[in-house]
């Protein structure tokens, strides 16, 4: 793989900041996604009991276009929540777009950098750090680990997106055909010749049958960023974990840890650890494109606080009304998500707690008067927080 230097990064994201974005677009819709959800981070990072009257302290590292940043600022103002975000990117093309996308709106508390993520510590030390796209680009992924550590504040947590090599089927070889081929070329020259080329490849190429590859179709900057980057390198969860582990930090759990449990498709895995198990499951599903994970400092054990009285459900990407309407009718709750399909039966009995669900009541209100409850929030639990689809927070939304 050849390395690129700062300079060639720097180049390349000058010409195609990445992702595509228009500021205009703000005033019409929020880009949100894992990692950096308050809520999710609440309940991976702090036990979902961070006193958020206190402000949080963010540095966005590798912050491209904007969009973890947009999202956790305008998600911290709608909840009246206080916070102090450094945003620290390379390219100057990108940080323009992203100041526009905050000033349109009219997001406050911001401080934006243009350097090196590796330099983050000389920002401060930071209660929250988003890293996402960027470890895997870098010469050296490890300085970049070990950057983010220095920067973390001891109770902190990262929230970050490393890419993974068996979604990723067929773009390694092209990149290194690429390179071969273009080397020199200043990028608008060589994204003109790769499109070329692109189009002769037979159609039996692994990348063209690979379905859930589509960066390349969404622009110049994602066919640049996904087909023509020279510095690509994918990790598996074992080498991710590892990284972590290098850099004083530990894996605090993953959005959707169902697709991290290999048993859906083998059944029992009786002596194997927590990492061996989410190592077969990545092995076994062969689609995972990226790993996105939370990771906190090594020996600080914060467990989401499943089943305690004071803890406070949200529902994400779901009506509580519906799914309640759902479990009543057909006692089970099913998810579809990464290209498989999941079922959890549930008793019919937790439809009344689920309509209590409004993100504010905690379980001590929601299963006030509920006969069996905790028996029957263990189910939802189980099925809804493996899901991703339910998270502990006290932040009010």
């Amino acid at each position: 793989m050849r390395v690129m230097s700062n300079a060639d990064v720097r180049a390349q994201y000058e010409a195609y900041p990445y992702p595509e974005r228009k500021p205009t677009d703000e005033r019409k819709r929020l880009v949100t996604g894992s990692p950096s959800l308050p809520v999710e981070m609440d309940h991976w990072l702090w036990g979902g009991a961070r006193d958020w009257s206190q402000p949080l302290r963010v540095l966005v590292a590798g912050g491209g276009t904007g969009d973890a940043l947009i999202q956790l600022a305008q998600l911290l103002t709608d909840a009246g929540r206080p916070y102090e975000i450094t945003y620290l990117d390379l390219s100057e093309a990108s940080r323009r777009i992203a100041e526009k996308r905050a000033q349109v709106r009219k997001l406050d508390g911001i401080t934006f950098v243009t350097g090196s993520l590796l330099d983050a510590a000389a920002y401060g030390s930071f209660d929250y750090i988003d890293c996402c796209g960027v470890l895997h680009h870098l010469p050296d992924p490890q300085s970049g680990f070990d950057a983010l550590a220095a920067a973390l504040a001891p109770a902190g947590g990262i929230g970050l997106m490393v890419y993974a090599p068996h979604g990723r089927s067929g773009v390694y070889p092209l990149q290194e055909a690429f390179g071969t081929l273009l080397e020199g070329l200043a990028p608008r020259q060589r994204l003109k010749r790769a499109r070329a080329i692109f189009r002769a490849l037979p159609e039996a190429h692994p990348f063209k049958r690979n379905l859930r590859l589509v960066d390349h179709e969404q622009g110049d900057a994602g066919f640049y960023d996904l087909l023509l980057h020279s510095q690509d390198r994918p990790f598996t969860m074992t080498e991710l974990c590892m990284a972590l582990e290098r850099a004083g930090l530990q894996l605090a759990g993953v959005p959707e840890p169902m697709l991290y449990d290999p048993e859906a498709m083998t059944g029992p895995c009786d002596g194997l650890d927590a990492l061996a198990r989410m190592q077969l499951a990545e092995d076994l599903r062969g689609t995972f494109k990226t790993h996105v994970v939370y990771a906190r400092k090594a020996g600080r054990v914060v467990a989401p606080p499943m089943g305690r009285a004071e803890a406070v459900p949200h529902l994400r990407g779901v009506d509580a009304e519906a799914l309640a309407d759902h479990v009543a009718n057909t006692g089970q709750i099913t998810i579809d998500t990464a290209g498989a399909s999941f079922s959890f039966d549930v008793p019919t009995a937790a439809a009344a707690a689920l309509r209590r669900v409004d993100g504010r009541a905690t379980l001590a209100q929601i299963g006030a008067g509920l006969d069996g409850f905790e028996s029957v929030w263990g189910d939802v639990e189980a099925a809804l927080c493996e899901a991703g689809m339910m998270h502990y927070s006290r932040i009010h939304l």
